[in-house]
């Protein structure tokens, strides 16, 4: 396991580095912590699921929720702590959110070592709320099941995300029907088997896009029909196309 380094240094803001595979043991906050990874990209796993926050989203994570962190590609983390007054403003679970241009300016800018009076301080503090609040979460979020059945099917999948087995052949293998893993799947982690699937993917396509792989050899790594369909499987996640995604990382 890579050594285990701190992000930030201590106080309310920082900003440090993690390298590829670096990772951080399961630990809990008093404060709210807004992550935001201006390069790389940043895994943060609890006991639900993990959430994937690229170089464009922030990642949020509640006071007292216990989590872990993992590094994919050199990634430069700014960190922000929210005292608790601020956190009822925010969602009470971990969440992603999209980083607009006037977001990415005041996380830098808080984050960029530089003394700060109070008042200033608050304000952009204040500004940061305000711009979260108002936009959606961009879920890059992966549940993970409690069910021994679902568990042992998206064990395979963790496995090999390129695995094209349809529900009925992983349900042979794992010894439950296609009609009991497809209900808990709805039931238990609320996204059909294929959604899942596919969300699996895109969390690994953005890691190695990151790592500057072309789309037509991720489309292929991945187990994607075609480039079309790993194409449209992205943009309905992360918003964007693959290609620019990937050119957004470079200018970054």
């Amino acid at each position: 396991m890579p050594e285990i380094r701190q992000p930030s240094p201590p106080g309310d803001t920082g900003r440090g580095t993690m390298t590829h595979g670096q990772m951080m043991d399961a630990h809990t906050h008093r404060r709210g912590q807004l992550l935001y990874p201006s390069a790389g990209a940043l895994a943060t796993t609890t006991e639900r699921g993990t959430w994937l926050a690229p170089a464009n989203r922030v990642t949020w994570t509640p006071p007292g929720f216990e989590h872990a962190h993992r590094a994919y590609g050199e990634t430069e983390i700014r960190r922000i702590d929210l005292p608790v007054r601020f956190c009822r403003f925010l969602p009470a679970v971990p969440s992603v959110f999209a980083v607009s241009p006037l977001l990415r300016e005041a996380l830098l800018a808080l984050s960029d070592g530089r003394p700060r009076r109070p008042g200033p301080r608050h304000r952009l503090r204040g500004l940061v709320i305000d711009e979260l609040v108002d936009a959606p979460p961009q879920e890059l979020y992966l549940p993970e099941p409690v069910d021994d059945r679902l568990r042992a099917v998206t064990s395979l999948l963790h496995g090999d995300p390129a695995e094209t087995a349809t529900l009925r052949e992983l349900g042979r293998a794992t010894g439950a029907s296609e009609r009991v893993l497809s209900r808990l799947f709805q039931d238990e982690l609320g996204v059909s088997f294929r959604q899942w699937r596919s969300m699996l993917r895109v969390q690994h396509a953005l890691v190695l896009l990151g790592e500057g792989l072309p789309v037509t050899t991720i489309s292929s790594r991945l187990g994607w029909v075609n480039p079309t369909s790993f194409i449209e499987a992205f943009v309905a996640v992360v918003g964007e196309t693959p290609g620019r995604y990937q050119a957004g990382l470079s200018r970054r």
